[in-house]
């Protein structure tokens, strides 16, 4: 059974403690779902009324809740940021929850001329191709396939059904059939990249797909041949980022975003879910539609369109009274 203490909870997140540190957390929940073993974070003043209702015993803060009712008979911590508290929490209880393999699962197949760091474990049913490189501390789960001479950081994690290094979708139409374009490139992923399940990243023609460090790919993600992303980024399921383009760092998008090839997405841009990039985004812009727009713009089309119907009646109406 798992069981932290509200002290060991505070000095592991670096937060002030306000109450009793000997109470133990055996889980962590939101806090409507807590139960009095659990630990919980309040970040937002909308979730007041849940804070005060809440049955967990422990409770992360902001440190800044200046006029905000506190309820009684918890203990507190106090922190700067509660929701990457929180996270670090859910980190400690993972540690003693999860069983990852010691190393490679005796039904995982590695080539000979693989390299795998220390302390990475690697599920089984997993592939790893030859001369493929993965790097310290990683974890790949059940039935992932690495292809031959992809590079791995360290501190990778890459969930089940994820494919690294598959053939880029490149075809020569010569006399009215489509030739098989041979994919000899690679794929890297730089350090500390999570990658969600059943993705696909595809290696390079010649050269390169790369992944930037700290970047985040949720599941159902396809990343085409010789794309090129920056770090911390963070792709949400479905996106779809077509050949050779490149997107800078810190660059959000949302579910099911489409992005053109051979473009360019600035540093710093945010792309509404299910909008199509078809051009060039600037840095730090936010978008959203198909095609895109800057998002205001974009927003007040939407409140058009639903008008339309009303506007083309009153249109008509006018016609016929100057005809």
């Amino acid at each position: 059974m798992i069981a932290i203490s509200a002290k060991e909870v505070a000095a592991a997140v670096g937060g002030d403690l306000d109450g009793d540190g000997s109470v133990s957390i055996e889980g962590a929940a939101g806090l409507d779902e807590a139960s009095e073993r659990e630990i919980s974070f309040f970040h937002n003043t909308k979730y007041i009324e849940s804070l005060q209702k809440t049955r967990a015993r422990v409770v992360l803060i902001p440190k800044d809740l200046n006029g905000t009712p506190l309820p009684t008979g918890k203990t507190l911590i106090r922190v700067g940021n509660a929701q990457w508290a929180f996270a670090q929490v859910l980190g400690l209880i993972d540690q003693q929850r999860q069983h990852h393999p010691k190393g490679i699962h005796p039904k995982a197949h590695v080539e000979e001329t693989a390299r795998i760091g220390g302390g990475t474990a690697i599920y089984p049913g997993c592939y790893i191709g030859h001369n493929v490189r993965i790097g310290e501390k990683c974890i790949l789960y059940p039935n992932v396939v690495v292809r031959e001479d992809a590079q791995i950081g360290d501190r990778v994690i890459i969930h089940a059904g994820t494919v690294i290094g598959a053939d880029g979708y490149g075809f020569a139409t010569q006399g009215g059939h489509h030739h098989k374009i041979p994919q000899i490139g690679k794929v890297v992923i730089e350090d500390d990249v999570e990658i969600g399940a059943n993705v696909a990243i595809d290696r390079a023609t010649t050269g390169a797909t790369r992944v930037g460090a700290g970047t985040k790919i949720d599941n159902l993600v396809h990343i085409a041949h010789n794309v090129q992303i920056g770090r911390d980024c963070l792709i949400t399921g479905q996106v779809g980022i077509a050949g050779s383009a490149r997107i800078g760092n810190n660059v959000m998008m949302g579910g099911q975003v489409g992005i053109s090839g051979h473009l360019t997405v600035g540093d710093g841009a945010v792309i509404a879910a299910q909008s199509g990039v078809m051009s060039d985004v600037e840095p730090g812009a936010v978008l959203f539609g198909s095609p895109v727009r800057p998002i205001k713009q974009a927003m007040k089309l939407q409140a058009i369109y639903g008008k339309l119907e009303d506007i083309y009646s009153t249109v008509k109406q006018l016609k016929k009274k100057l005809l």
